[in-house]
């Protein structure tokens, strides 16, 4: 039994083989796992050269969608830790990313070819795009992405300081729009430029939401502008909104959130300074010593209306793309309170686009814009800067707001009641609709043609209530005052405007041995229609009108008190059009364009139709034999243009004929009756025409250092990382000819009007771009300046000139800057009767010590209105920016600066005596004896010579502000994968963070009309807005 056991307990043949065959492969699978572990993870080597072969220092080199990572050494090589399925990213500045799949290679080798995005970019012009590199003209591109994620609701806010050539004014005000100035001030009937958003052409973007935009064109020259005839003058800003890119379906998300905070204020006396020099004042006018028992306060009421507003931006947006078809879609919200108390702005906005290709050669698709806009009920700080602070705010008693000091209350009001018990008494409603649908059709190899229809329908309308107004006044019965009329009153108006346009545009484009061509000719059509009604009505002898929105109409009220106005006009421009742009062995440039315009706004006179041209020339030096051995230098173009541009972006809708207006009334009948008289505005004049510009520019535009540098020793070498450096610059000039002017007439006669007068403005542009990386860190330094030298050459006739300003202030005449400062210059402030005898005689007013000393500026020995001349200019001789930008890994800084400099500001806000205000800190350095002041005057209002007109209200309008700052992160795409995101980046900015300035007001910034800009009237403050943000893709 044992032996049988033993037998049956010996391993048979068959299971020792399988057991044999198990170990076996269980040998095998550990063997191939083994050498599978060992395949995942390698060691990938490697050198990375330029296309000329010589190694790149500092180039990255990343295992794609994560941040592992490597940089080349002083030899151009790399060593990094890889799989067989990873993707290498190499990249490096001014090159394009190339990106390789390890496999089986252990050694990678790559060559990275030469970006040349910057001088082969394609850019938007006037219908059609172009490569930069192919134009005589100056256009500067401006991405979405550095527009985007700022705290503006206007997208041209954040250009400001960006451009060269191109001046933004902002403003504080929730919702407001920028001012721009291309290359000066060329006529004295606007200065506006032109907007085409989408290829319609407009005359403001506020509509747009920032984060819609993809790209916008500024175009300045007049080889880009004269294709746009009648409205090119004063300069062209292309906007182009996104629409989707073949790809996958993204969803991103772009919030923000904030406050705003005024920093600098206008420095005023406390209540014991006021009262000091209250009393002071009163006694040098004589007058009665004023009893400040009772006014006990010390009030500041900038303190009172100013408040840190909120501010949020929030976009969403949808966008896909096949082969065939693409879309987009975007909504935003922005909301945004004022500085001062009550004031909220909002607008939401709506963007979307669809494409689809029938075939390859043809394609439609449309464009739509849209928006709703609720606008500030904006008040006005100064009020709050001119209340004395000896007034209380508040009675707690009869919970009233107080009313002020016997010498400020029959002219100012409490500020807090316009700013809190007229807060909301205006409520306004904007809408905005602009799109367009459009055709494009490829046909015979080289030909383009592309049709689209526009439309663009805005409609505002706003009710303003005038509400009853009590406060409390112990100098009067019952200690509660009503202010105004103590009647209600509503006021109403709507507007809608109506812009249609159509474009047929062919293209041909074709390249035939060394010469390269496109040439475009196209037909187009403008209508542009505006129709505005207005209406009030008082509450008369009825009933209060209720504090109620629902109720604020025109039709309630008494029917005795209405009154109306209207305004209602429309024009519409024909045009044909005709540009080549043209290459010859890609390095002789010449552009050439053509407009033909006709406008209804002088088919009156036959003068409808005009034209307008344009030449430009260009050389890229560098495509010559002898300057390829010019390492350092990469591209090299001398570039010039001239052409002729229009203006018919008038005050008047049809110059040619005048409207009637109100003039001497008759009596007539029995009973007599009073007939109202009518007579024309103006002569018609059967020549007139619209006004033309002639310009022209010349310049340069370069890239250079994009070699290494070599510096040896015995053996030393040095490598600069392939430095980029673009620069630019131009010099310009335009002429504007034929100004429409309106003719003074004779005493009792009606004036007339004529083209009488000619604006030059001229100057140089220069920016700079430098670009760089070292390592992981990534930084660029970009810099721009213009200077600007404005003359009115001729105007009507010697002698005469255009007056402007609420102090007339402003002056436009012949042989000075357009609208100067004029007025007398200061010599200082009379100390003494002695000081009196040995000055020129003052012809004006009979002068006493403390009062200002002008100038004999003619040298006659006597002071008299001839001794006026040029105080100030409003048009800097200088502006300039500053851009400058880091990026470590995931992390960017961005700061941006600008400043100006060589104008002046003319301050009116405090020239005035109809009441008494409170001072100015400055004021406390008033002259008050002999030797006291040699800059500020006597107190005494009764001394009209003291608000004369003069450099005593001149302040220095240079400054020098960091516009914005961004600090933001950028996380990691494997992080953010796990949770489903592709991208997301936090940011962090601030904007006007500090602004270093001369003058006394809230900000050095001041816009206004053609002929009165760059006054001081009170203007509103412009705060630091600090926001954070998200922006999410997934």
């Amino acid at each position: 039994m044992l032996i049988e056991n033993a037998m049956d307990n010996k391993p048979k043949p068959l299971q020792h083989g399988r057991q044999g065959l198990r170990t076996f492969s269980a040998l095998v699978c550990l063997l191939l796992m083994t050498t599978s572990l060992f395949a995942q993870e390698k060691t990938v080597t490697g050198t990375v050269t330029d296309s000329t072969n010589e190694p790149l220092i500092g180039a990255s080199v990343v295992i794609q969608g994560t941040s592992n990572g490597t940089i080349t050494d002083i030899d151009g090589k790399y060593s990094i830790t890889a799989s067989p399925d990873n993707v290498l990213e190499f990249s490096y500045v001014g090159m394009v990313k190339q990106d390789v799949k390890v496999g089986s290679q252990h050694v990678i080798n790559v060559q990275l070819k030469e970006d040349s995005q910057m001088l082969a970019e394609t850019v938007v012009i006037g219908y059609g795009s172009a490569k930069k590199r192919d134009l005589t003209g100056s256009i500067t591109n401006i991405k979405g992405a550095e527009i985007a994620n700022k705290p503006s609701t206007n997208p041209l806010s954040s250009l400001q300081g960006k451009v060269a050539g191109v001046q933004i004014i902002n403003s504080g005000q929730a919702g407001s729009d920028p001012e721009i100035r291309v290359r000066g001030t060329n006529s004295i009937n606007g200065y506006k430029p032109l907007y085409i958003v989408d290829g319609l052409f407009n005359d403001n973007i506020n509509f747009l939401n920032p984060e819609d935009i993809e790209s916008m064109e500024v175009l300045k020259d007049p080889s880009s502008l004269a294709i746009f005839g009648v409205r090119g003058a004063n300069g062209v800003i292309i906007i182009t909104t996104k629409k989707a890119k073949e790809g996958q379906t993204l969803v991103n998300i772009n919030t923000s959130f904030g406050w705003k905070h005024v920093v600098d204020r206008i420095k005023m006396v406390n209540a014991s300074q006021f009262k000091e020099l209250y009393s002071e004042q009163l006694v040098n006018e004589k007058n009665p010593a004023f009893d400040f028992s009772g006014w006990n306060a010390d009030t500041d009421w900038q303190d009172e209306v100013l408040q840190n507003g909120f501010i949020t931006n929030n976009n969403i947006s949808v966008t896909g793309a096949s082969e065939k078809h693409s879309f987009y879609l975007g909504m935003g919200y922005s909301y945004e309170q004022g500085n001062i108390k009550h004031e909220k702005f909002s607008k939401i906005t709506l963007n979307a686009s669809n494409e689809y290709k029938i075939t390859d050669k043809i394609k439609v698709g449309f464009q739509f814009n849209g928006a709703r806009m609720l606008p500030a009920d904006s008040k006005s700080v100064l009020n709050a800067v001119r209340t004395t602070p000896i007034a209380p705010v508040f009675n707690e008693e009869y919970q009233l707001y107080a009313a002020l000091p016997e010498f400020q209350k029959a002219q100012m009001m409490n500020p807090m009641v316009d700013v809190d018990l007229k807060a909301n008494t205006t409520r306004a409603e904007n809408y905005r609709a602009s799109g367009n649908i459009y055709g494009e059709v490829d046909f015979l190899e080289h030909f383009n043609f592309r049709a689209v229809f526009s439309m663009d329908y805005g409609s505002n309308n706003g009710r303003t209530y005038q509400p009853i107004i009590k406060v409390y006044d112990n100098t009067v019965k019952g200690n509660v005052a009503t202010l105004g009329t103590g009647k209600t009153e509503v006021s109403q108006f709507k507007e809608n405007e109506t812009k249609v346009q159509s474009d047929y545009v062919l293209t041909y484009t074709n390249s035939f041995g060394d010469h390269n061509l496109t040439a475009t000719a196209g037909f187009t059509t403008y209508y542009n229609s505006l129709s505005r009604l207005d209406a009030a009505r008082g509450q008369g002898i009825g009933l209060v009108i209720p504090d109620n929105p629902d109720k604020w109409f025109v039709s309630i009220g008494d029917l005795a008190t209405a009154t109306n106005g209207s305004t209602q006009w429309e024009r519409t421009t024909v045009s044909f059009l005709g540009r080549v742009i043209y290459n010859y062995k890609g390095k002789y440039l010449f552009n050439g364009s053509f407009r033909r315009d006709g406008s209804s706004a002088f088919s009156y006179t036959g003068n409808q139709w005009q034209n307008f041209y344009s030449a430009g020339a260009g050389w890229l030096m560098t495509e010559e034999e002898f300057m390829k051995d010019i390492s350092w230098l990469d591209m090299l173009k001398l570039k010039g243009s001239w052409g002729t541009l229009g203006n018919q972006n008038l005050d008047t809708a049809y110059p040619a004929e005048p409207l009637l207006e109100n003039a001497f009334g008759a009596v007539f009948g029995n009973p007599s009756t009073i007939y109202p008289g009518y007579q024309l505005a103006y002569l018609p004049n059967a020549n007139l025409r619209w006004e033309k510009v002639e310009a022209w520019e010349a310049g340069f535009e370069s890239n250079m250092f994009r070699n290494r540098l070599h510096v040896e020793g015995v053996y030393y070498k040095k490598n600069m990382s392939r430095n980029r450096l673009h620069v630019e610059g131009v010099y310009y000039k335009k002429n504007t000819k034929d100004l429409l002017a309106k003719v003074p007439g004779l005493s009792g006669t009606i004036p007339g009007i004529g083209n009488l007068g000619q604006i030059e403005n001229k100057g140089v542009e220069l920016s700079a771009t430098w670009r760089d990386q070292i390592g992981d860190w990534r930084y660029n330094v970009g810099v721009n300046l213009t200077t600007i030298k404005n003359k009115v050459k001729s105007l009507v006739q010697d002698g005469y000139s255009i007056i402007a300003g609420d102090k007339s202030q402003s002056y436009t005449m012949a042989g000075y800057p357009i609208g100067f400062f004029y007025g007398y210059k200061v010599d200082g402030v009379y100390q003494s009767q002695a000081d009196i005898d040995a000055s020129p005689k003052n012809t004006l007013a009979t002068v006493t010590p403390g009062d200002l000393k002008f100038a004999d500026v003619n040298g006659d020995g006597e002071i008299t209105p001839a001794d006026r001349t040029l105080i100030g200019d409003p048009t800097p001789d200088v502006t300039y920016g500053i851009s400058l930008g880091v990026s470590y890994k995931g992390w960017e800084l961005g700061i941006d600066m600008m400043g100006q400099g060589g104008n002046q500001i003319y301050r009116t806000w405090d020239n005035y005596n109809w009441a008494q205000f409170n001072y100015m800190e400055q004021r406390l350095d008033r002259w008050h004896g002999e030797g006291t002041s040699n800059t500020q005057p006597v107190l005494n209002t009764g001394h009209a010579i003291n608000f004369e007109n003069s450099e005593y209200y001149v302040e220095d309008g240079s400054f020098f502000r960091i516009r914005n700052l961004q600090l933001g992160y950028t996380f990691d795409k494997a992080l953010i994968s796990k949770i489903g995101l592709k991208a997301l980046k936090a940011y962090f900015n601030i904007q006007n963070l500090k602004t270093w300035k001369h003058n006394t007001g809230y900000t050095p910034e001041f816009g206004g009309s053609a002929i009165a800009f760059g006054v001081d009237n009170g203007s509103y403050p412009v705060p630091a807005i600090y926001t954070f943000g998200l922006n999410i893709t997934f």
